[in-house]
This record gives C-alpha cells, structure tokens and sequence, in this order.
C-alpha cells in the first residue's frame, strides 16, 4: 500500500512493524493473539474429538441396541411357546383329573357289586328298590367292562348334532 493514497493505518502499521526497537505493548499484544489462536485450536480440536468420542458411542449404542432388541425377541417367541405348551398341559391335567374322577366313581360303584368272568353281577348290598343286577338293564357291558370301551368313539349322527 502507498501511504499517500490517504490509508494513514496501514502505513503506520507497516512503519511499527518494520521497525527494529517494536513498541512492547504490540509485542504483548501479537503474543496474546498468537496464544488465542493456540487455545482456539486446541479447543476446537478437543471438540472434535469430543464429537468423533460420541459419534463412536452412539454406534456402539445402536449396535447394543439392536443385539438386545434380538434376544427380547427370541425370549418372547420361547416365553410364547412355553405358554401354550404350559396351558395345553394344563388342559390335559384337567382332562386327566376328570378322568380320575369318572374312573374313581366307577371304582366306588363297582364295589357294590361282585363281577365274575361270566360277566354276571353280583350284588353285595343289594337294597330293594334299587333296580340294580343282571336282566335290569341298567347294568351293561360298560359297567362290568369298563375299559373294554374307554377308546371307542362316540358316534352322532348329522340330525342330532345341528338341529337347526
């Protein structure tokens, strides 16, 4: 720049700093300057790694994330699984007790009465009025075989089942 074009600052600065002696307070000045532009570098580049720390992180993150999100699938498909298993043995537990129940009562039952290989009842404590022995007809082959007949099945015809 020419000083006589009228920039009266930027001659003065250029006669400060080309001169030999430099005034101690410009010295201190650029000093700070310089040390200012250091700190705003390290600042910055702390920042910055600050950021690329996170940036890290947070990938880690996603990637936790989605592992966990995997086995809380799996552990809810076998938790599923578990749980129909779980109430189909219950039902079959209930069908079993019932069963039991049934075959108990028919054990009680069958303890009045005496059957022989001939398929005949005995009654033991006959009470009158009961109805109960051999040409009565309530005795049957179910009552003196019961387990001849446990898997035999039931059979209805059409009309019986839907009767509209």
């Amino acid at each position: 720049m020419d000083c006589s074009s009228g920039n009266s600052w930027g001659c003065a600065e250029k006669i400060r700093v080309s001169g030999s002696e430099g005034d101690p307070m410009d010295e201190r000045k650029r000093r700070r300057m310089e040390s200012n532009r250091e700190s705003a570098k390290r600042s910055r580049m702390r920042k910055q790694k600050h950021l690329d720390d996170l940036t890290a992180q947070v990938g880690h993150l996603r990637s936790e994330n989605a592992h966990i999100l995997k086995n809380i699938d799996l552990v809810t498909r076998h938790y599923l699984g578990v749980e129909s298993e779980n109430s189909i043995l219950k039902a079959q537990a209930m069908e079993l007790n019932q069963r039991l129940e049934s075959l108990n009562e028919m054990i009680s039952f069958g303890s009045i009465f005496d059957f022989d290989s001939s398929a005949e009842v005995v009654v033991h404590h006959h009470q009158p009025g009961l109805g109960l022995g051999p040409g009565t007809g309530l005795v049957d082959s179910f009552v003196t075989n019961p387990w001849m007949h446990m898997n035999q099945p039931i059979l209805a015809s059409p009309d019986t089942m839907f009767p509209y």
